[in-house]
């Protein structure tokens, strides 16, 4: 029988935060290879989380839920449990005793509503909270007509690490330990950049039908994926599923395929630099930083990537990159000389063995019918010469979407420019 996941939170609702949390949960279930085939999010009210309680009770084995514990009045989630099932609160004084150390080590004074936080239903199992003061709750409630047979509920804060180290500590072995799963999935994410998702889909089209492995494709900014998921009796059989699938898809799609699971364009641009033994640094305008903030966010970046300039204004450029004003007056800042220029000077400032740079119209204003809004150009320096291409991102999809696909773009060129000159 499968397990369900239920946010709660109003602010969920109104959408001021992301749902990180049903996210993270759902992988877990899957690791577990406990069946899951359904989310609700439900706002900071008793009635209807009663209500939401009361009927994932009648159809799954197992509920998680995330939100509502802690010491504030919108914290409702142990009491309305505890009254969707017609069960007594009952005191907890080791919980108590817990959350007074806690709450003195870091130099401040328990309220009555810290206290309601040691408050559990009768028969429920603490799920200790290691790094904060919320305590969840493993429980079984009293069986009841409309209730499924040995219904558990698990319940987190919805602060993601507390609930994170609290599903390693205690919730995933319960979980292993209560036989629930039906075998072992496991999953691959397969990343691609240059190839639309309607042609990454008609290439492997034979293969997204077949039940074990599946395919599923998902796409986002610039970037696709493919997610590769099989099932097995055991973790190692699952990945030996996976091996000749994923061998099949890159056959098939050649050096669209960057990289899998974790890699990113950055992690991987720096890795083939890292082989070669080269360096690199960026010249960004349009970007603003953020083509070297994808690479500084890659572990260990320090041994390829060197830095970087933004310049916005062109005296920036003319300064520190040594671009000519000529060439500024004569082809205007978002041009190919333009950026050649500042990736020439990129290099020569930093000695880098390659260097980026990208200048471009991100709007939303300042484009013209011969420059428009979404025009970029790219370039990139290094030992076998310079070059550079305009490309049309479009203006429909905001400034930032511009910005990303740049960053991404820019790193996926070098990314192919290095896979043809000699690559070790």
């Amino acid at each position: 029988m499968s397990a369900e996941i239920l946010c709660i939170g109003t602010e969920l609702l109104l959408g001021n935060i992301t749902n990180g949390n049903a996210r993270w949960l759902a992988d877990q279930l899957a690791a577990l290879g406990i069946p899951h085939h359904r989310q609700s999010v439900v706002g900071d009210n008793r009635e209807r989380l009663m209500a939401a309680v009361r009927e994932t009770a009648g159809r799954c084995r197992v509920l998680i839920t995330t939100g509502g514990l802690g010491p504030t009045p919108d914290d409702l989630t142990t009491a309305t449990l505890a009254a969707a099932f017609e069960t007594p609160l009952v005191e907890h004084p080791e919980i108590w005793a817990e959350i007074q150390a806690r709450m003195s080590a870091r130099g401040r004074v328990c309220s009555p509503s810290n206290r309601q936080q040691a408050f559990l239903p009768q028969g429920a199992q603490v799920l200790p909270n290691p790094t904060g003061t919320a305590p969840g709750m493993i429980w079984t409630p009293p069986a009841g007509a409309g209730i499924q047979p040995g219904f558990t509920v698990l319940t987190f804060p919805g602060v993601p690490s507390e609930m994170e180290a609290m599903w390693h500590a205690t919730a995933a072995p319960w979980l292993r330990a209560a036989g629930l799963a039906e075998g072992v999935f496991a999953s691959r994410m397969l990343r691609f950049w240059g190839v639309a998702e309607s042609t990454l889909a008609d290439q492997v089209a034979d293969l997204l039908e077949q039940a074990n492995p599946t395919v599923a494709p998902y796409a986002g900014a610039g970037e696709v994926k493919l997610r590769l998921t099989a099932r097995a009796t055991n973790t190692a059989e699952a990945e030996a599923l996976l091996v000749p699938l994923e061998a099949e898809i890159r056959a098939r799609t050649g050096a669209a395929c960057f990289g899998a699971d974790h890699d990113s364009l950055a992690s991987v641009v720096l890795e083939q630099l890292r082989r070669r033994g080269e360096t690199l640094a960026v010249a960004e305008s349009c970007t603003g930083g953020g083509l070297g903030a994808a690479l500084a966010a890659v572990p260990g970046a320090s041994d390829v990537f060197l830095g970087g300039v933004i310049a916005y204004a062109n005296a920036v450029k003319q300064a520190l990159l040594g671009v000519p004003a000529a060439l500024l007056e004569s082809h205007g800042a978002v041009s190919d000389p333009v950026a050649m220029a500042m990736a020439e000077g990129a290099r020569r400032a930093t000695g880098a063995t390659w260097a980026i740079a990208v200048t471009g119209i991100a709007g939303p204003g300042g484009g013209s019918a011969e420059k428009p809004v979404g025009l970029v150009h790219l370039a990139i320096a290094g030992p076998d010469g310079c070059s550079s291409e305009g490309v049309r991102f479009g203006s429909s999809r905001g400034r930032a979407w511009i910005q990303r696909l740049t960053a991404g773009e820019a790193l996926h060129r070098l990314r192919s420019r290095l896979l043809v000159t000699h690559d070790v």
